[in-house]
């Protein structure tokens, strides 16, 4: 039996397409001492490729602070101002991430951008990234549960109309690489900032440079 060919590429973006962990980590410290306290390391990796609701639980957990709803609110808003900030600069690239998003795009195969990032900071460093890459956008703030749910992979099929099964989403994070094998994806590992543990379904690389749809297609 053929190996049927991968249909969609579901891309994650913060440290898989662009090297912006480096960013998130500044505006999270920052707001941590904001809020009365320093970050500790444990809370920083806990953070890497959460949703903004979870992110902020796990920064007043880390601060022994109580989730008050008003103050979480004002937290998410200063978070996200800092962020736009940040990235309203040139973002690197991750290595070979590029040059692989051309090859995709080059080879005619479906797009999407799936992200746990909010749209308005997404839209920014789709400046960078180029909408033009892209066939849909699914972005934290537009399904009921960010990653480590299935929901953002589950939203972007639907709007692909491709199967999970014929998509490869390629990720960086536990989170990200979790939310994408929960939805049916194949999914190949890109690990960034910190390790991704093995897990059935889990393919791993140490960078997109020379990846090729030969690559992709042998994943599903």
């Amino acid at each position: 039996m053929s190996v049927p060919a991968a249909k969609a590429v579901l891309w994650d973006m913060d440290g898989t397409l662009l090297d912006s962990e480096k960013l998130w980590d500044i505006a999270v410290r920052e707001l941590s001492v904001e809020l009365g306290g320093e970050m500790t390391d444990a809370t920083r990796h806990a953070l890497i490729g959460s949703a903004a609701a979870n992110a902020l639980r796990i920064i007043f957990e880390g601060l022994g602070l109580e989730p008050d709803p008003v103050r979480m609110a004002e937290a998410g808003e200063w978070l996200q101002r800092r962020v736009t900030e940040l990235m309203g600069g040139p973002i690197p690239w991750r290595p070979g991430a590029q040059e692989a998003l051309r090859m995709v795009r080059a080879a005619g195969l479906r797009t999407a951008l799936v992200t746990n990032t909010q749209r308005a900071v997404a839209e920014v460093c789709l400046n960078t990234l180029g909408r033009e890459n892209f066939d849909v956008e699914v972005c934290g703030d537009e399904v009921a549960h960010g990653k480590p749910a299935p929901d953002p992979y589950l939203r972007a099929t639907e709007l692909l109309g491709i199967a999970p099964e014929h998509c490869v989403a390629i990720e960086d994070s536990p989170t990200g690489s979790a939310s994408a094998a929960a939805a049916g994806c194949a999914v190949l590992v890109i690990p960034c900032e910190i390790p991704v543990p093995p897990a059935p379904g889990y393919t791993f690389r140490d960078s997109l440079i020379g990846l090729t749809v030969t690559d992709l297609n042998a994943l599903v």
